[in-house]
């Protein structure tokens, strides 16, 4: 008999949806990824003092442990349909500066911790969202701001993910300008009815655009995002974003598995409406990422890890996801990251037992009345040891 097995962690107060083998197969409403670590069903309120102790640590024994940076900017310029990030769209300069504000307040309060202040950082990740939702003049603010409390100047990696119609010859000037190594562009694919149809804010004239400014100015590393599986997607169309992506020759290109977790588009409609899973079967999808690295392979790329791959091993690597293996990760802007209770715990425990640190936090009267609405939950995620 069949035993049957979760298919993902559901959002609270949900039943986990179970899938048994025979009907694997086909890709229905549940992910396999966790997007942080340790995942949502490991955080409880009574644990929230060993985190504390972690940034607590003295930094003699942090000093030998890589650190790295994970910046969250949740703006864009719309939904995808298979997105399942905490992201807002249309929002304007306030909501923006608001969302600086509360980065910064943030950040004072980490780095003032005694396991991060005294070190330094070895990669940064500015992700989303779309990062390059920001203007030229906003992404200048930040590093400027962020550069009072932490900075990234010997930093191995500072990557920042681009969605490539928010991009201009200024906007990559100042990525530049402000230290960013690797862009990282969300193709996903080279076909404007597919893309159209999942949802996507650009088309593929935007891609080559975008490519040609960021080739002219010049970034240590450029790379691709490609996503198998999105709807709509061919057998023929498939081998096509490979040619096209070979012809670009990006230094990095990674590869995703569509998924629909529970709070995509997709998802909401097939559960809603009794609608089938319009994505590719999980052979298929793994079958067309097996077919692109062998292709990539046969063209001088090598494997990385498991969705990504590189044209030159000893130059072109990933260095966060090497690190976040061997040390401490700092995650500054996740929204919805922790539950409100721990979030409230958290302000207790800074109101509390660290007076100056409690009195900076509440009196950021936007930040507060966020994280009791919930827009914006206290998102002191930290990384500490993960192996």
């Amino acid at each position: 008999m069949s035993t049957p097995v979760p298919a993902s962690e559901p959002a609270p107060g949900t039943l986990p949806q179970l899938v048994t083998p025979a009907s694997a197969a086909t890709t229905e409403v549940g992910s396999y990824f966790i997007s942080n670590y340790p995942p949502f069903s490991q955080w409880h309120t009574e644990l929230v003092p060993q985190a504390l102790q972690a940034l607590d640590a003295s930094p003699t024994d942090t000093a030998d442990t890589p650190l790295g940076l994970y910046i969250h900017i949740p703006f864009c310029r719309k939904r995808c349909k298979f997105c399942y990030f905490r992201v807002y769209t249309n929002q304007n300069a306030k909501s923006i500066e608001d969302y600086v504000r509360a980065l910064i307040a943030e950040l004072e309060l980490i780095s003032q911790r005694s396991a991060i202040g005294s070190r330094s950082l070895k990669f940064v990740y500015f992700g989303g969202g779309t990062p390059s939702y920001l203007s030229s003049k906003q992404l200048r603010s930040l590093r400027e701001r962020m550069s009072t409390w932490i900075n990234w100047d010997h930093a191995e990696e500072v990557t920042f993910e681009c969605e490539p119609g928010t991009l201009s010859v200024e906007k990559l000037e100042t990525l530049r300008d402000i230290g960013i190594t690797r862009i990282s562009l969300g193709v996903e694919s080279f076909n404007d009815r597919i893309l159209e149809e999942n949802g996507r804010a650009h088309l593929s004239p935007e891609v080559f655009t975008a490519w040609e400014w960021i080739r002219n100015i010049g970034f240590p590393q450029v790379n691709i995002d490609l996503i198998a599986g999105m709807v709509g997607e061919t057998d023929e169309n498939w081998h096509r974003n490979i040619d096209l992506t070979l012809q670009l020759a990006p230094d990095n290109i990674t590869i995703y598995q569509m998924e629909l977790p529970f709070n995509t588009v997709y998802s909401k409609e097939m559960r809603e409406q009794g609608l089938q899973s319009p994505v590719a079967d999980w052979p298929t999808k793994r079958r067309w990422v097996s077919e692109a690295m062998d292709r990539l392979l046969a063209s001088g790329y090598h494997i990385s890890s498991g969705n990504e791959l590189v044209r030159n091993p000893e130059h072109d690597r990933f260095a966060g996801q090497f690190r976040v293996r061997m040390g401490g990760r700092i995650g500054l802007g996740h929204f919805d990251q922790l539950p409100l209770l721990l979030a409230r715990q958290l302000l207790v425990h800074f109101e509390t037992h660290d007076r100056q640190l409690g009195a900076q936090l509440v009196q950021n009267a936007r930040l507060r009345r966020a994280l009791e609405r919930r827009q914006i939950q206290k998102p002191l995620h930290v990384q500490h040891g993960v192996g």
